[in-house]
């Protein structure tokens, strides 16, 4: 991905080849009748002057690139903090905005260790209610009174431990931002799904249902994460990567305020040997990590890899 003043330029114009087929796994794939009323979508660079003459449908810049740890239900709170202490010392060279979520347990700790270091706090989830009899829950307001910027929702392991359906992470969106939190939407197919050609439907689907209507990019995050490469290793192809991302921005382009200004991250076993190839895929934004957020090295490797 090409950048000239931290902007990158881009207009839809055919097909990526997402089709009855699907993603594919990066090989034998076949251009295929598109999902969502025939929409065929790709993103082409537009920094030729060539391409910036033949077309009326220039759109906004790139929005500056997000990696954002998840660091799920690990660490403990010396450890979380230590951790947190090694990312601010190395990430004043690292080029892109960044942001950790640790357990909740550890939220203010590693926000105290944060404070002041341009690194953001965010959570892995939230309830949908502001208070109330919600035991074990905790509300929007009280992640943002801890500092929060970010918050997580609908990551395939909450669909899939607590049978959190699109509806839930909808609601869950909208309250985050009545707390004035930006949501991490997260989509993304199973491996079955994948193998049957529905990934694209999967993803459309899911996004139609989970994301609020009326955010744009200072209000929503969308990350991308095939449930099949999450902890795994693998990964897909760039080509895949594109395809889905490609038909993500178009989804967005119908229920979002402005789609071109919404941060799309990756994730899925990213790591800093691959974060290279994935971080320079069309309209991808950033990442969204998992392990590899667990080692202050890999961390800011993936961050210092990105475009």
């Amino acid at each position: 991905m090409q950048r000239v003043a931290g902007t990158l330029r881009m207009r839809v114009v055919g097909s990526v080849g997402v089709g009855k087929q699907g993603f594919g796994r990066g090989k034998g794939r076949t251009p295929g009748s598109a999902v969502g009323a025939g929409r065929r979508a790709v993103v082409e660079h537009a920094l030729n002057p060539i391409h910036r003459a033949t077309t009326e449908e220039e759109t906004a810049v790139a929005p500056r690139a997000l990696i954002a740890g998840n660091w799920k239900m690990n660490l403990d709170r010396k450890t979380a903090e230590m951790l947190a202490s090694a990312l601010v010392d190395g990430a004043r060279d690292a080029g892109v905005d960044l942001a950790v979520c640790p357990p909740s347990v550890y939220l203010a700790p590693v926000g105290a260790v944060l404070a002041s270091s341009g690194i953001e706090l965010g959570a892995q989830d939230c309830h949908t209610a502001q208070s109330g009899a919600h035991t074990g829950d905790v509300a929007p307001e009280m992640l943002a009174d801890l500092g929060c910027r970010y918050v997580i929702v609908g990551h395939s392991e909450r669909r899939a431990d607590h049978g959190e359906d699109d509806a839930t992470v909808r609601a869950k969106a909208q309250a985050a931002r009545r707390a004035g939190l930006v949501p991490i939407v997260c989509v993304g197919e199973t491996e079955a799904e994948r193998d049957a050609g529905a990934a694209p439907d999967v993803v459309e689907r899911q996004l139609r249902g989970s994301v609020p209507d009326g955010l744009d990019g200072g209000s929503l995050v969308i990350a991308y994460e095939p449930v099949w490469a999450i902890g795994t290793g693998r990964t897909p192809t760039a080509d895949d990567v594109a395809a889905v991302h490609a038909h993500i921005r178009a989804v967005l382009s119908e229920i979002t305020g402005d789609a071109d200004s919404v941060r799309v991250l990756y994730g899925g076993s990213v790591k800093p040997g691959n974060a290279a190839e994935l971080m320079a895929v069309e309209n991808v934004n950033g990442a969204l990590v998992g392990g590899a957020s667990l080692k202050a090295e890999d961390f800011l490797g993936i961050a210092r890899a990105t475009p």
